[in-house]
């Protein structure tokens, strides 16, 4: 059976990042937005909570080494891929807007789409000229969602004519006005 590597897939705007060895655990967390307005008390005493929305998925990977020990090479030629996710996109529909999208995968699971929310590494070994051969690296990554609005979230995109056929309030109710003589 052939080793499969855990890659963050760059969906837009980022180069694929394989990892040169797997992790040994991945945590996912989610968490509910709530809102507790000061002073809202229930008849027992206790603050009223009100239940906002569920917040995107966080996924942390952490102690993901790299190590070029054997190569004699330095180590920062595959942290440069890493900085570069917690930079804006270079390329792409979010390029200058947005950090790039990726696909976190590992063998046949595709587990998240998301972004690079913190990048933390620690250099662990040199050689005798000081060049990092071997580090150390924590990922939290953010789900995000398909850029790509669903049909009924989309924007109209009328000619000026069929604009000039609606009136605000008909426009937002999607009647196209009557023109007046």
């Amino acid at each position: 059976m052939t080793l499969v590597k855990a890659t963050l897939i760059g969906i837009d705007g980022g180069e694929n990042i394989k990892f040169m060895f797997n992790p040994t655990e991945i945590t996912f967390s989610r968490t509910i937005s709530l809102e507790q307005p000061p002073g809202a008390q229930t008849d027992k005493g206790e603050n009223k909570v009100s239940f906002k929305h569920p917040n995107p998925y966080s996924l942390k990977i952490s102690n993901i080494i790299f190590d070029t020990y054997e190569e004699g090479t330095s180590v920062l030629n595959y942290i440069t891929k890493l900085k570069a996710a917690v930079e804006f996109s270079k390329s792409g529909e979010g390029q200058s807007k947005r950090p790039p999208i990726y696909l976190f995968t590992w063998g046949d699971t595709s587990y998240l789409r998301c972004f690079v929310k913190t990048l933390t590494f620690k250099l662990t070994m040199f050689l005798d000229n000081g060049t990092p051969v071997r580090a150390s690296v924590d990922l939290d990554l953010e789900q995000v969602e398909s850029s790509t609005p669903l049909a009924s979230m989309k924007t109209p995109n009328l000619s000026p004519e069929q604009r000039a056929a609606f009136n605000r309030d008909e426009f937002l109710e999607s009647k196209p006005s009557k023109k007046k003589p």
